[in-house]
């Protein structure tokens, strides 16, 4: 039986069970409970897999996040900039919108912003590391810093968007994708250019102690 699992094993089962209850019955108690009777859990054992609110979201994240990068294992050949556009394309198909949309009523309370934030990172380094990102210096964090600005407006463009096989929202990651990118070589031109500009410390030193 279900509830003969461990909790951290049981608890994904029942998250995945209560998604096609979710848009009727939020991510409340109740969903839970109808989760419960669908994988024939006791309900005191679902309550102590998933006792919170934070527990739902959270263990329905990692789902999709495993769901994301199972389904971008074949995708290392294509170009960085392809690869960030399928993981977020691929990572939103990872949930109903309806689901999506309780989801983000909830997060944007101030009382989940610690969650919130855990969350959308934990997203943006799933991508990237499904993208085949290995960086562990500095660029990892401004990676998943970038992305993750990128990722949060998407979600809530593509909870409007009604065109056909949300051509709107992906026509928004491009753009933004390509924002970003314009963004890093103007850095990059800038980088180089200050490596051929004259060091002023080394001037003032010059200044100061002259050479005999």
């Amino acid at each position: 039986m279900a509830e003969d699992l461990p909790l951290a094993e049981l608890a994904p089962r029942l998250v995945a069970a209560m998604l096609p209850h979710v848009p009727f019955d939020g991510w409340t108690d109740v969903a839970l409970a109808a989760a419960a009777r669908d994988t024939g859990t006791d309900p005191d054992i679902a309550a102590l897999a998933v006792p919170d609110v934070a527990t739902m979201l959270s263990v329905w994240t990692a789902i999709a996040n495993d769901r994301m990068a199972a389904a971008m294992a074949a995708s290392h050949n294509m170009k960085v900039r392809d690869r960030i556009r399928l993981a977020l394309v691929t990572r939103l198909e990872q949930g109903d919108r309806e689901v999506t949309r309780r989801a983000l009523t909830l997060l944007v309370q101030p009382a989940h912003a610690s969650l919130s934030a855990r969350l959308l990172w934990q997203a943006a380094d799933a991508m990237w590391r499904a993208a085949g990102d290995t960086a562990t210096d500095y660029n990892h964090y401004s990676k998943r810093a970038i992305l993750s600005a990128i990722y949060s407006a998407t979600l809530l463009h593509w909870t409007q968007d009604d065109s056909a096989d949300f051509a709107a929202t992906r026509a928004f990651i491009d753009r933004r994708i390509d924002g970003v990118m314009r963004f890093e070589k103007a850095k990059a031109r800038l980088t180089g250019l200050s490596d051929k500009l004259p060091n002023p410390a080394r001037i003032l030193g010059r200044l100061r102690y002259p050479a005999v």
